[in-house]
C-alpha cells in the first residue's frame, strides 16, 4: 500500500504510468477503479483523478457504459508528439550548444552526466530492460532542456512525454540494436561541447524523426499481423460453421 502524503495522486499515477509503459497493463486491460482504489488503499477521488490524467494523456479511453481501458497506441497522435518534441528538442540542443563556450562548468557537467547516463544505458540494454532505457533517455533529453538556460522547456516538453513514454519503451523495444540510440546521443552530446549549434540541432531532430518512423514502421507491421490473424480466424470459423465438405456423387456409369 502506498503510503499517504500530498502527491499520493502522482505516485499512483506514475505507477500506472509504468505499467503501462512496460506491458504490464497493455492495450485493452479493463480499469476497474474500485480494484484500483483497493489495490492502492485509497478512496475512489485519487483514483479519479489518476483516470483523469491518464485520459487527458491518451493512455486511457473511456468506451461508454463498459469503462475505462487501456487505449491502443494511436499512430496519428504518435507523430504529433514526436513532431512538437523534434522542434523543441532541436531548439534546446541548439541553445545548449550556444552556452556551453561561456559556461566552462556546463560543459564539464554536461561531460560527467552524458557518461553515467552511457553506463547505466549499456547496463539496462544487456539486461534487456527497456523501461529502464526508457528513463535513461528521459534523463538526457531533460539534461538538454536544463542546458538551454530556458525553465520553460522542460515543462512545455512534459505534456509530449507523458504520452511518448510508452511510446518510447516499444521504439527501445523494437530497435535491433538499442545501443544506436545512445550512439546518436554520443554524436548530439558532442556537438553540443564543441558548441556547434547547427549540427546538434539537426543531429537532435533526426533522433526524434527516427524514433517516430521506428514506432511508426513497427506499429504498421502489428496491425498488418492482426489483420491477417483476424482474416484466418473468420476462415476457420466460416469453415467450422460450413461443416466437412459434401462427398462427391459417383457419376461413373454401372455396367
Amino acid at each position: 500500500m502506498l503510503e499517504v502524503a500530498p502527491n499520493l495522486t502522482d505516485q499512483i499515477y506514475d505507477a500506472l504510468v509504468e505499467e503501462i509503459c512496460d506491458g504490464r497493463l497493455g492495450a485493452g486491460t479493463h480499469l476497474v477503479q474500485e480494484k484500483l482504489a483497493a489495490r492502492f488503499g485509497v478512496s475512489r477521488q485519487p483514483i479519479q483523478q489518476v483516470m483523469s490524467r491518464l485520459k487527458a494523456d491518451g493512455m486511457v479511453e473511456e468506451l461508454g457504459k463498459r469503462g475505462l481501458f487501456v487505449a491502443p497506441l494511436d499512430a496519428r497522435r504518435m507523430r504529433d508528439h514526436y513532431g512538437i518534441r523534434a522542434a523543441l528538442d532541436g531548439w534546446a540542443a541548439k541553445q545548449a550548444a550556444a552556452n556551453v563556450p561561456t559556461d566552462p562548468s556546463l560543459a564539464a557537467s554536461l561531460k560527467a552526466k552524458g557518461a553515467m547516463q552511457q553506463q547505466a544505458a549499456e547496463e539496462a540494454a544487456a539486461a534487456g530492460d527497456s523501461v529502464a532505457l526508457m528513463r535513461q533517455d528521459d534523463a538526457f533529453h531533460f539534461m538538454l532542456y536544463a542546458a538551454s538556460g530556458n525553465p520553460m522547456l522542460a515543462g512545455t516538453a512534459e505534456p509530449h512525454w507523458r504520452f511518448l513514454r510508452r511510446a518510447m519503451v516499444d521504439v527501445l523495444r523494437q530497435a535491433e540494436r538499442p545501443e544506436t540510440i545512445w550512439k546518436q546521443h554520443g554524436a548530439i552530446l558532442d556537438a553540443v561541447l564543441k558548441g556547434d549549434g547547427a549540427a546538434a540541432e539537426r543531429l537532435a531532430v533526426d533522433h526524434v524523426q527516427n524514433a517516430c518512423e521506428l514506432l511508426a514502421s513497427a506499429l504498421e507491421k502489428a496491425r498488418t499481423e492482426e489483420t491477417t490473424d483476424d482474416t484466418h480466424a473468420e476462415y476457420r470459423a466460416d469453415a467450422v460453421r460450413a461443416g466437412p465438405p459434401a462427398a462427391k456423387a459417383d457419376r461413373r456409369p454401372r455396367s
